[in-house]
């Protein structure tokens, strides 16, 4: 009787023991198959598309953000009907006024205002020359670095300097163009970067 009582504690420790275990096989084997499901590395320091709510951008006329995608700065930003009719004038002083360089402006963009919608600029916020980050000065009106400023972005570290369809000026550091990123509308207060919009490349 006593032999009984012990046989069953053990088979009792026994079948715990081996629930245990194989609880912990399956999730050992497990895990790589859901990990498989996640983004790879690469992936994550590619950095994924991101959602942005521009609905604050429509409260007054010119108004711009700065949001980040793959760790880069991106401006998102208005522009004026007096700013959109500017930019058709300034072809003469630019390097590339048409876009032609692809690298730097998605298909979608090649347009005078480099945009879907030519009120909304999206750019990628990194000077093409040495990669500082330019300041946005979207005022028509005398500046320091230029007497005949009509707006744009205006890079400190060295004088580069972009019209607000992010197109460089000639004379400048910098040799082209702000990158355009790919992006799409989701409704008319959210935009996607890093996703063009659809059945464009």
């Amino acid at each position: 009787m006593a032999n009984e009582e012990v046989n069953t504690g053990r088979r009792r420790f026994l079948t715990a023991t081996t629930a245990v275990v194989g609880a912990i096989g399956v999730a050992g084997a497990a895990t790589p198959f859901v990990r498989s499901w996640l983004p790879s590395v690469e992936a994550l320091l590619a950095g994924g598309p991101v959602e942005v709510d521009i609905s604050k951008l429509g409260a007054e006329p010119g108004m711009f953000m700065r949001v980040k995608w793959r760790g880069q700065p991106v401006f998102v930003f208005q522009r004026t009907p007096e700013q959109l009719a500017i930019l058709p004038t300034l072809d003469g002083e630019l390097v590339d006024p048409k876009s032609d360089e692809a690298s730097q402006t998605p298909a979608f963009a090649r347009n005078e205002a480099r945009s879907i919608k030519p009120a909304l600029g999206v750019l990628v916020g990194i000077c093409t020359h040495l990669g500082c980050v330019p300041i946005h000065k979207p005022e028509v009106q005398p500046q320091p670095f230029d007497p005949h400023w009509k707006g744009g972005f205006f890079c400190p570290c060295h004088g580069s300097r972009y019209d607000l369809a992010g197109r460089v000026f000639k004379n400048v550091p910098a040799p082209k163009n702000l990158e355009v990123p790919l992006y799409n509308f989701l409704d008319d207060n959210r935009i996607v970067v890093g996703e063009p919009p659809k059945g464009a490349a």
